[in-house]
C-alpha cells in the first residue's frame, strides 16, 4: 500500500494481541475518552474494532463512524461489535487519505495507534481537520517505542526490540512517533492542544500488567516482526529468539517494564 503498511500483519494472532492490548490499557488510555449524546464521531483506522467497542461503551449515545482500509479487519470489527451488543457504530471501508465526507461533517475525531504506520501523517491529520466542525475536537493516541525501558536489560533483548523499530521504519512507518505528535498536530492546523502522557508500568506487584501488557501485548508485538527482521538481515534468528526469551524475564519476579503513551486531546477552533 502506498500510504499504509501494517508492520504486524493481519493474522488471527495479531487480532488477539490487539484485543489484549485494548482490554489491558482501557482504564489508562480511555478513562476520559467520552463524547456527548448525539455527537457525530469519526474513528479513523479502527482495525478489528478493539478500541471501537470501548468508545461505544464510554459514549453509548454518540453516533460513531469507524473506518479502515482493510475489509478483513472491518469484518472482524463488525463481529466484535455484534458480540458486545454495540449498536451506535457504522463501519465503512475508507481511507484516511480519501475521506468521502463533506467538510464539517463530524463533531469529534478519534485516532489510536494509526499515525505510526502512515508515510504522510500530517496529511492524514489535515484530512481529518477538514471533516471536523468548527469547535470540534480530535483525540490522538500513539506510543513511542523509544520510551520503552526494561529490566533485566540484555544485549539480545535490546537488539530484538530495536529490530521492531527498524522493520517499521523500512516499511515507511515510525514507531517513535509519540514524541512527534504535538508538532504533527500543529503542522496540520489544529489549535488549543492539550497533552496528557500516560505511562504503562509493569512489575511483579502488578500481575495484570505483566500478563496483559508485557506477555500478551509487548512481546507478541516484537515476535510478529521476526520473519521480516531476519529476512531484512536486521538481526539473525538466534539473537532474536534469545532476545524474546530475555524479554519474558522482564515479566518475571524481579523484572520490570515501562512504556510511554501520548494521548493528545486537541481542540479544533477557528
Amino acid at each position: 500500500m502506498s500510504s499504509y503498511d501494517y508492520v504486524h500483519g493481519y493474522s488471527e494472532r495479531e487480532s488477539v494481541r490487539l484485543s489484549n492490548q485494548a482490554n489491558t490499557l482501557e482504564e489508562l488510555l480511555h478513562s476520559d475518552t467520552k463524547y456527548p449524546a448525539n455527537s457525530k464521531v469519526l474513528e479513523a483506522g479502527c482495525g478489528i474494532g478493539a478500541q471501537t467497542v470501548i468508545l461505544s461503551w464510554n459514549s453509548p449515545e454518540a453516533k460513531i463512524t469507524s473506518i479502515d482500509i482493510s475489509e478483513n479487519s472491518l469484518n472482524k470489527a463488525r463481529e466484535r461489535a455484534a458480540k458486545e451488543g454495540v449498536k451506535n457504530v457504522e463501519f465503512r471501508v475508507e481511507s484516511i487519505f480519501y475521506l468521502p465526507f463533506e467538510d464539517e461533517s463530524f463533531d469529534h475525531a478519534f485516532v489510536c495507534f494509526v499515525l505510526e504506520y502512515l508515510k504522510e501523517p500530517v496529511q492524514a491529520l489535515a484530512n481529518l481537520r477538514r471533516v471536523l466542525k468548527k469547535g470540534g475536537t480530535i483525540t490522538v493516541i500513539e506510543g513511542d517505542h523509544g520510551s520503552c525501558f526494561f529490566h533485566p536489560k540484555t544485549d539480545d533483548a535490546v537488539k530484538a526490540w530495536n529490530s521492531l523499530i527498524e522493520v517499521q521504519a523500512r516499511l515507511g512507518g515510525d514507531s517513535l512517533i509519540g514524541r512527534q505528535v504535538y508538532p504533527l498536530i500543529k503542522k496540520a492546523g489544529f489549535t488549543d492542544i492539550a497533552v496528557s502522557p500516560r505511562i504503562a508500568y509493569s512489575d511483579s506487584s502488578r500481575p495484570h500488567m505483566e500478563e496483559g501488557f508485557v506477555r500478551k501485548t509487548i512481546i507478541p508485538m516484537v515476535e510478529g516482526v521476526r520473519e521480516s527482521a531476519v529476512e531484512m538481515e536486521i538481526i539473525d534468528a538466534g539473537t532474536f529468539d534469545r532476545g524474546i526469551e530475555d524479554l519474558h524475564r522482564t515479566a518475571a519476579e524481579y523484572g520490570m517494564l515501562v512504556y510511554l503513551f501520548e494521548p493528545k486531546f486537541d481542540s479544533f477552533i477557528f
